[in-house]
């Protein structure tokens, strides 16, 4: 007996403890997409500005900002390289590949060419393992990548391979 009302004092003291997104919390996601929408990452100035209108701390709005995957706090390139880096991908050589990038654009993971052409960057799965490796540009999947068809792919994009 003393058991059970003890499991039922931690549950009722667990459900006091959950926090549920508030709705200032939705308008500010919703917000931080119209922004990320119109200039394709998420400005600095942009950010101190809507916490100024929402009334909230710059850290709070930076902290929902770099919750979600879907924003960006650094300008991307004109097309967004992707190279899925899970286990399928893995073993069937995408580490080469995301070296091969590496070397052909200059940039590491998660940086944007100098001329603001391309944005590399990794993923732990794009979803599609029976294609691996894989990799897509502006959403477009290229699986069962190689060495050489990477550098055809890259042709299709103007970059010079050699």
């Amino acid at each position: 007996m003393a058991q059970e009302i003890q499991a039922e004092e931690e549950q009722a003291f667990a459900e006091t403890q959950v926090v549920e997104p508030s709705s200032t919390h939705f308008s500010v996601v919703g917000e931080l997409q119209k922004i990320q929408e119109e200039h394709e990452y998420l400005p600095p100035d942009k950010l101190r500005e809507l916490a100024r209108e929402k009334n909230l701390s710059l850290a709070r709005i930076y902290s929902i900002a770099t919750f979600y995957n879907q924003f960006s706090l650094q300008p991307k390139g004109e097309h967004i390289i992707t190279v899925c880096t899970g286990t399928a991908c893995h073993v069937r050589g995408a580490p080469e590949l995301l070296t091969k990038l590496k070397d052909t654009l200059s940039v590491d993971a998660g940086e944007t060419t100098e001329d603001g052409k391309f944005t590399l960057q990794t993923v732990n799965c794009l979803g599609a393992c029976a294609l691996g490796p894989l990799i897509s540009i502006d959403g477009k999947y290229y699986g069962n990548m190689t060495l050489s068809k990477l550098d055809g792919v890259m042709e299709e994009y103007g970059v010079d391979n050699d």
